[in-house]
């Protein structure tokens, strides 16, 4: 479809949305959600920024279903929690948007579990937050899972020699490998809910090169990274768009 914009999303009325990230992608697409009708939570680590996203999207959609959901996609018991949690308040879930992400911190770091963040966050993360909702999931209406790419999965390749980049941290082909694992993901489980008839779709998604502060965040706010992102505006797609 040419010139697709969130005005030709179908309305999600009766649909139940779980989406992470509180900012940019996940923020736009929350709200664009909630616009077509669906009842949205959307997840992360940090209550203050949920309650703004949540308030945000209340006054641009009088009458918007959402909601904050705590989770960290850096810990697993955070992860497993909120699944029980969810678990505890519906009995399905329909459509699961793994957004959230960490890109190119300088020095390497480590999740709760041991685990190099960004593997940790952008792609182990996801993985057991998808497995904890697939009961949820089999129960929806037509469900499906959206989990992001990046067009820098393109350069990526899985080091299983050093998965967990102990030996050597360079960030961006760190970055670029939890991208292409997160790619994998998707289609892999896409073959495996056809093989099982779980009924659950899986798609992968890029976003494009989306005016959003991911890079900041991750790469730090005096990067060069972070320069580009601050001063060069007209290579970045609005968040909206991506």
């Amino acid at each position: 479809m040419t010139k697709w914009t969130t005005r030709n999303i179908p309305s999600q009325s009766g649909r139940s949305a779980v989406v992470t990230g509180t900012g940019g992608l996940g923020y736009e697409d929350a709200l664009a959600l909630a616009r077509a009708g669906a009842h949205v939570v959307i997840a992360g680590r940090n209550p203050r920024k949920g309650d703004e996203a949540v308030a945000a999207i209340k006054a641009a959609v009088p009458g918007a279903q959402v909601r904050f959901g705590q989770v960290d996609l850096a810990n697993l018991a955070s992860i497993a929690a909120f699944a029980e949690q969810l678990s505890r308040e519906q009995d399905s879930l329909d459509i699961l948007i793994n957004n959230a992400g960490v890109m190119t911190p300088p020095q390497r770091r480590e999740t709760s579990d041991r685990f190099e963040l960004q593997f940790g966050t952008n792609y182990l993360g996801h993985f057991a937050l998808t497995a904890h909702l697939l009961p949820l999931l089999k129960k929806g209406q037509k469900p499906r899972v959206v989990t992001l790419g990046s067009v820098a999965a393109r350069g990526g390749a899985i080091n299983f020699d050093d998965l967990q980049a102990e030996r050597s941290y360079k960030p961006m082909p760190v970055y670029s490998q939890s991208k292409l694992a997160c790619i994998m993901f998707a289609f892999e489980l896409s073959r495996r809910s056809r093989a099982a008839g779980w009924g659950v779709e899986s798609l992968a998604a890029h976003p494009g090169i989306s005016r959003t502060d991911l890079l900041p965040n991750g790469a730090g706010r005096r990067s060069m990274a972070a320069w580009v992102r601050r001063f060069l505006p007209f290579l970045f797609q609005p968040a909206s768009q991506g």
